[in-house]
Order: structure tokens, then sequence, then C-alpha cells
């Protein structure tokens, strides 16, 4: 896992503008602390910042490939994991290999199959190949998009990086936020290629775009399709063990130390269990890892969200499956701490945070890479199998809008309510949710003779797939790389999220529950505890001091009357909120807290132009 940038100029040689670039590469710093690299060539200049996972003295970047026509140069960030098996095929092409890294065989594939390599690929990557000989850059993103990479044009060519970071450290992009910008960061919703930073898009997730001199093109090599499900339910939950058991071989494939993520919900347990399974194959204890909040499990509440606390669960799963389990037990003055509200921010570059649960991630990746480079997580499974009360809600099968959206305000907050009412009248976010969502639901394709009840559930199912699955999956990557662990997704193996997608509700569902088809197929890697137990998100801090913290920190700012974030934020509206007893700051009333500070680090960190015109 890495971090990449670069700087296409077709009216310019780079070779003089190397600080630029340098300045660009030393953003990523945090996600690639092993190792730098920077490579110019006439109009191309490419920076790398590496963390080495395979091949550690091998796999150096930028890496180049010299031809009778010109330099084919590659920086690359992800992982392949069958890139065994192509740089076979690619030996029987007539390639010969300097390095046992899956980034030569990266390179490798792109001189054989051109942008077709991407079609070929299992992981999750961006990469930027700079092909001297068309004068070319080709930028491609893995299809559920887990790694982030954005571009940026510019009159004569295009910037480009792992993170917004990388290309706002160049003169020519600037910090400048607009309306649609602001919608994206309050709306939460995700709009495929938007980047919140004016003149900043995505890579889209299954998309290849290449820059030349004639200008920029994108391609689409990959999407949720509909399709027909061959299988009953036997042959469904054979199947599913079988991609699982080999999605897991793959992904545990590194040559430096590796743990799991470990909840004591149904899909880390089972990430686990398979996991354990394979290593104690070859004689090797399975590290895992999970969250604590310091006094949870003695004094927790249940509420509308959780209902039992996750410690418990873990350890039954942990000793079953024979692990060398810990747990990472935070506290409030960890959790309310603003340098670490700081370097969650700058990880995202954004303020599009969720709280506590942004900074807890972030103390737990932290704590991990004491002992671990990569690790297995079971994020996403709720998407692919149907996880979330919204599958089984009538309301939110039937409500018109994302299905998250219905009853978010009251189970997980209303963070806008401390926003100015002239802030929100231009934003209008009710239009541009309702705009958004009837783009998103038109784009899924009702298979012949489905049933109208068939076809919410396969809505509902792709809205989480292609929307809401990527606001978490850059969650986690950027608190990952902000202290240099590699996080794994085995759920969004591209060939799981098709097959199981396409499998009927009523499959799904068999047992009338959530995640039926993930539970059947692990049940006998499984406690008993682990298979009944109502699904639990992840978990947020009840202590009282936290929300107190927050009060105490909004104090301070609603005193600086003169800083920007109350061009945003109603000042009236955060000092009343400070100041309310602390007993009634419950979770869902304390976003409005944890968004004002937000707000105003990111003011602080980016001094961003911020246009509500």
């Amino acid at each position: 896992m890495c971090g990449i940038t670069g700087w296409i100029s077709f009216d310019r040689d780079l070779r003089s503008h190397a600080p630029t670039l340098d300045a660009m590469t030393e953003t990523m710093a945090c996600r690639g602390p092993d190792d730098r690299g920077t490579w110019i060539e006439g109009p191309a200049a490419l920076g790398h910042r590496r963390l080495a996972v395979i091949d550690l003295p091998g796999g150096r970047q930028p890496m180049t490939a010299t031809t009778p026509d010109g330099t084919v140069a590659l920086v690359y960030s992800g992982e392949a994991y069958n890139f065994s098996e192509l740089r076979a095929e690619l030996a029987g092409h007539g390639h010969e290999f300097r390095t046992d890294s899956d980034t030569e065989v990266v390179l490798r594939g792109y001189l054989q199959w051109g942008e077709g390599v991407a079609e070929r690929l299992n992981g999750m990557y961006a990469f930027a190949v700079w092909d001297g000989r068309r004068q070319r850059l080709v930028m491609v993103r893995d299809r559920m998009g887990v790694k982030p990479f954005y571009f940026h044009p510019t009159p004569d060519g295009v910037l480009f990086g792992s993170e917004p970071k990388a290309i706002l450290a160049h003169p020519l992009a600037r910090a400048r936020v607009g309306v649609d910008g602001l919608r994206e960061v309050f709306a939460f919703v995700k709009t495929p290629g938007h980047a919140v930073w004016d003149g900043m898009h995505e890579v889209e997730p299954g998309t290849v775009v290449t820059v030349d001199r004639e200008g920029l093109r994108s391609r689409v090599y990959w999407s949720l399709e509909t399709r027909p499900h061959p299988h009953g339910r036997d042959e469904t939950v054979a199947a599913v063990r079988g991609l699982l058991d080999d999605i897991v071989r793959r992904q545990l494939v590194a040559d430096v130390p590796r743990c799991v993520l470990l909840s004591g919900g149904l899909d880390s347990s089972a990430m686990t269990a398979l996991a354990a399974a394979r290593l104690a194959g070859s004689g090797e204890t399975l590290r895992s890892f999970s969250v604590d909040f310091a006094g949870l499990s003695e004094n927790f509440v249940a509420d509308e969200l959780r209902g039992t606390p996750d410690a418990p669960y873990a350890h039954d799963v942990a000793r079953l499956a024979g692990t060398d389990h810990r747990d990472i037990v935070l506290d409030t003055q960890a959790l309310a701490d603003p340098e670490v509200r700081a370097k969650m921010l700058t990880a995202r570059d954004m303020p599009v945070g969720f709280g506590d649960m942004d900074a807890s991630l972030y103390l737990l990746f932290q704590a991990i890479r004491e002992h671990s480079t990569v690790a297995l997580s079971g994020e996403s499974a709720d998407e692919v199998f149907g996880g979330y009360f919204q599958f089984f809600d009538e309301g939110a099968r039937r409500g018109g809008t994302f299905p998250w959206l219905v009853r978010h305000a009251e189970t997980l907050g209303d963070e806008t309510g401390v926003l100015r009412q002239d802030v929100l009248d231009a934003l209008d976010l009710r239009t541009y949710v309702g705009d958004s969502y009837a783009a998103a639901a038109a784009a899924v394709r009702r298979l012949d003779g489905e049933s109208d009840f068939e076809y919410r559930m396969r809505t509902i199912s792709h809205l989480y797939l292609t929307r809401f699955v990527r606001t978490l999956l850059d969650r986690k990557d950027r608190a990952s790389m902000a202290v240099g662990l590699e996080v794994r997704v085995p759920f969004c193996d591209h060939r799981l999220v098709e097959y199981v997608y396409n499998a009927p509700w009523a499959l799904k569902s068999f047992d009338g529950r959530e995640k039926s088809l993930l539970r059947e197929a692990a049940r006998d890697s499984l406690p008993a505890s682990v298979c009944d137990r109502v699904k639990s998100p992840y978990p947020s801090t009840q202590d009282p001091k936290y929300a107190f913290a927050l009060q105490e920190h909004a104090k301070d700012l609603v005193a600086r009357a003169g800083h920007p974030v109350f061009d945003l934020v109603d000042r009236e509206a955060l000092r009343r909120l400070a100041h309310r007893d602390t007993p009634q700051v419950r979770p869902a009333s304390r976003r409005g807290l944890e968004r004002a500070l937000d707000l105003a680090l990111w003011f602080d960190l980016y001094r961003p132009e911020v246009s509500l015109g």
C-alpha cells in the first residue's frame, strides 16, 4: 500500500520542476513510510511513497520499463491478489522479471495488454502509467473503489494523487470549495466522481482515465450488472463459502506481519475464523485486535443501534479460532484529543467525519501498527449480504430516498442543525439528495420478470454497494494509511460482490434474518453466540465525559467570534449546544458539536476558499 502522485504538462519540460513534485510526494509520507521515489522525463513527473508489503527490497517505485519506442513508467498503490497467476501467464508471453513484486507484474501486464490489464486484476489498486511511447497517461482504479484516486485537469495536462492533499500542494490547484462541494460534505451521499474540491475529480471505481495531448477520456471496465442467479440455496451457500476460502487465501499473502480486525460481529468473526484456519495449516497463529472503550462492557446501556457490547463475542471467537488476541482499550481523553481530531481530518482532507468513531478507528489502527503491517477487515459485508436494518425496514424500502437517510437524524444525529439558515437555504440539501437518489436508482437494471419487491431490494443493494460503501471504504483507507497500516477488505472481492448481488432477496434472508448466506457459509467455524447475535454497528463511546469535552472545546470556539467557521456555523446555536446540560447531549445530538469542531479545524488547517455563490 502506498501513495502516488504526478504531474503531466505537455507544454513544458518538467525536469526543472522537481521541487514541486517533491512537495506533492511528501504530502503522503504517512501512506508510504518505508521509501520514496520520483521520476521525471520530459512532460511527465511521477512521485511515490512506499509501504513495503510484498518483495520488500525489490518493489521500489516509480518502476520503469525501457522499450525501443520510449520509457513506460508506473506508480502503483494497492495489491493485486492474483499477481502470481498473472506473472506465470506473462512469463509465457516472454516477459522476464527482475523482482518478485506485484508492481512489476502490473507494469509488465500493461506492456502486454495495455489498459486492458485492468480487467485482469483481482485486488484493490490505484495506479498511473506514463506511456512514453504514446505520450499519454493512463490512470486505473479498482472495481469497488477501495483505493482512493483523484485528478485535476490543467490547461496543458493533469495533476493526480492518492489524496487531494497531494494535488493541493501544486500551485495550479486552489483550495476552493463551492456549493456542490459543501453539499457533498453535508448531505451524506457519495456522488461518483465528485471530489469536493473545485476542479478536482475522482477516478471512478472500475474506470480507466486516459490523458494525452487531445484531452481526457474515460472508459468503464467494470460495473455492477444485473444477471439471473443460477443456483438454489445449498449451491449458493457452498459457492459463497468457496469464494470466501479463495479470497482469504489470496489476501493473506504478504511478506510482513498480518492480523485481523475482530469486532465480534458476524462479518469480522467469519473472516477471523477462515484466516486463522488457513494460517494454522502452516503452523502460524493469527493475531486479532478489537477496539473497546474503558468501562463500556461493565456499564453498557443498550440503545436503538447497539444491543450488546462487542468484547464478549470477540473473545468467544478468539478462543474458538485460537488467535493471539488483544483488546485495544481507549479512554475518553484520547477520543476527545484535538490532536487526534486534527490527524484524522488531515487524513481525510475534508470535514466529513464520524466523530468519535473516526477517532477510535484512527487510534485502533495506530495501536495495531505497532504489531502488524497488514490487517484483514470485515468491512462491506453488510452492503454485500444485506446486513443493515434498512433492508428490513418498510419505511426505508419505500422511502424514495437513500435508505440510510431514513431515520438518520434520530439514530445518528443531524449535524446540519448547527449550520446558519442562509447556508442551509443555499445548499438546498433536500433537492440535492433527491436528484442524487433519482440518478442512482435509475442506474439499476431490472431483471426480466423480477417482482416489484425483488426490484426494490435489488435497488437498495445497488445503492449500498455503489454509493454508501464508498464512504466507508474511504474512511477506512484514510484512517489506516495515516498510520502506515494496510487494511484489506475481502468482502469487496468483485467476484463475491457480483455473485451475492444477483442472489434473490429470498436467498439472502432465507432464515428471516440479516446476512443469512454469510451466516450459513461460515456457521461451522463460528461460536453459537456469534451466529445468534443481532447485528451491532461499529461501537461508539457512551461516556458522558466525551460529550463534556466536546462542549468545552466548542465553548473555546464560540469565544473566537471572528473565526471563518462562523461563515457556515450558527454561532448562537453552537453556544446553546455547548452550554446544554451534559447528560442531555446524547450520542445522536452531539453530532452538531463534532461537525462544528471539524469545520473549524478544516479552516485552520486548509484555509479553504468557500463560496456559496
